[in-house]
């Protein structure tokens, strides 16, 4: 005869559904007998709320807001949680102010080496079969430090966001107009003061790439370029044109003001890399950061990575100045260009530590540190800087930007 072992819950032992059971009736003693114990009812629970109305908002305690300069605004990384961005925190770059568009006049041409050279309203826009996508948009210039140790990461790099974008595909625009096969790029021209104009090669962007009038679920706010705008996934945010009113096609670039004067890069050996186009992979931990305050003992090192050639492959810690890395965890979905979240326990025992992060893409690319990218650079180049950064904490358990990281 075969005997059975006793399990915990026969025996008397502690087991899940025992200690579940137990926790969920002490709370109800609790609750039964808090009036008689003399507790108040809270506030909210002494008269009746405000009835449903047109327009949410957040809880009066909650401030969450960018910070503005005169040709940007930044986003609160380090007031955020998860990947997605409020569409009212989403940075904001212009070249000459805000563009205000009447929807109703709105028109997008599309010419050049084309069969068909058409102009689409709004409506006309919206009739194509529309997609959507989860990607972030980052500035070429996100990365500054005027506030030496007392940066925060939205003064550092807030001058990227991530939204889920709706509009229709390039390409079908493209099959629409019949595009020559001798075209090889296009021009997309804005309409704001500025005429912002930028030169994009088709076959980069052509799988991917949407004219977007829709953000979060809602019309594109204005500051993203309502009504619509160009959204190049992985691409640099100025080649991502806003207000978008023309698109010409050509069989070379356009060599524009913002593509010959402004945004290249120029290299250590004199010469300049013309197009960048592409937003190399980054991170960024945004707690602990400036001007946070920690205690010793457990805390969860948090921040975002991104990369504009694919998924974030894997994110790296350390606490010890860079000597050695620990791998982070990486919060589902990861998804290909687009903001990724990752976590790392640690112990912090209360000695004066600091705590960098680096960010490895799928294609490999892993995330330089500031004398690599002076080498290949020169100390001319003010855009596409993703050096690796970090957090000082002090034995005080004041955290501050850890400047000699990214001053060599």
């Amino acid at each position: 005869m075969r005997t059975r072992k006793t399990s915990g819950a026969r025996r008397g032992g502690v087991t899940r559904r025992r200690l579940l059971t137990s926790t969920l009736g002490a709370a109800a003693v609790t609750l039964r007998g808090g009036a008689a114990s003399g507790q108040e009812r809270p506030d909210s629970a002494s008269r009746p709320g405000r009835p449903p109305n047109e327009l949410g908002a957040r809880a009066p305690a909650e401030q969450l807001k960018r910070t503005p300069i005169p040709t940007s605004s930044r986003t609160p990384l380090q007031d955020l949680h998860g990947t997605m961005t409020p569409s009212d925190l989403h940075f904001e770059r212009h070249h000459s102010g805000l563009a205000v568009v009447d929807p109703v006049g709105y028109r997008l041409t599309v010419h050049g080496m084309v069969d068909r050279p058409t102009t689409f309203t709004l409506d006309d826009l919206k009739r194509f079969p529309s997609v959507s996508r989860i990607c972030f948009v980052e500035c070429s210039g996100n990365f500054v430090r005027t506030n030496g140790e007392k940066t925060t990461p939205q003064e550092l790099c807030g001058l990227t966001s991530q939204s889920e974008w709706t509009g229709v595909r390039l390409a079908t625009l493209f099959d629409e107009v019949g595009v020559r096969p001798q075209a090889t790029w296009f021009l997309a021209e804005g309409q704001d003061a500025a005429l912002m104009t930028r030169s994009v090669p088709i076959k980069d962007v052509i799988d991917e790439a949407m004219i977007a009038y829709a953000q979060n679920g809602e019309a594109i706010r204005p500051e993203q370029g309502y009504p619509a705008r160009l959204l190049l996934p992985g691409f640099e945010g100025n080649s991502n044109v806003k207000w978008l009113r023309r698109l010409e096609l050509a069989d070379g670039p356009f060599m524009t003001r913002e593509e010959t004067s402004t945004y290249t890069d120029p290299l250590a050996d004199g010469t300049a890399r013309q197009f960048s186009f592409v937003i190399d992979a980054r991170s960024i931990i945004t707690s602990p950061s400036y001007p946070k305050t920690v205690q010793p003992g457990w805390l969860e090192i948090r921040g975002l990575a991104w990369s504009g050639r694919g998924r974030i492959e894997r994110v790296e810690v350390s606490t010890d100045g860079g000597r050695t890395w620990s791998r982070a965890q990486l919060q589902a979905p990861v998804l290909p260009k687009a903001h990724t979240r990752f976590r790392l326990l640690w112990n912090w025992d209360g000695r004066p530590a600091e705590i960098l992060s680096r960010a490895v893409d799928e294609t490999g690319y892993v995330q330089p540190e500031w004398p690599a990218l002076v080498a290949a650079r020169g100390r001319r180049t003010r855009y596409h800087l993703n050096p690796v950064t970090g957090w000082r904490l002090g034995a005080d358990g004041r955290v501050l930007f850890g400047i000699e990281r990214v001053s060599a």
